[in-house]
């Protein structure tokens, strides 16, 4: 069963960055399509970007100041999140689903494994 810990959330100053971290136990993230989402107060789950079969996906609202990286020998992932605003605010969560792969743009496809979110608040 693959289990997803998020870290590196935490309170940041308008124009700051921080790095978020999933880390994966359980199974081997090769076989997975992965991506980082967020929610905040009030709003939907929004799609920030995915990794699926090599390639990276992004959100066309998040792309420039959001980068998403993937170190497979220890089955992590990571979102570099820079320039930060104070709309950044939200819980941002790590996802998963096994893939059998060809299938494109990830972030609006399925995902059944997910962890527990971190928050990241941007103060003005």
């Amino acid at each position: 069963q693959l289990h997803l810990v998020e870290s590196g959330g935490g309170l940041v100053q308008s124009g700051g960055s921080l790095r978020l971290s999933c880390a994966a136990s359980g199974a081997n993230l090769d076989y997975y399509r992965i991506g980082w989402f967020r929610q905040a107060p009030g709003k939907e789950l929004e799609g920030i970007s995915c990794i699926t079969d090599g390639v990276t996906y992004y959100t066309d609202s998040m792309k420039g100041r959001f980068t998403m990286s993937r170190d497979n020998a220890n089955d992590t992932v990571y979102l570099q999140m820079n320039s930060l605003k104070p709309e950044d605010t939200a819980v941002y969560y790590c996802a998963a689903e096994p893939t059998p792969g060809g299938l494109g743009d990830c972030i609006h496809q399925t995902y059944n494994y997910w962890g527990q979110g971190t928050q990241v608040t941007v103060s003005s």
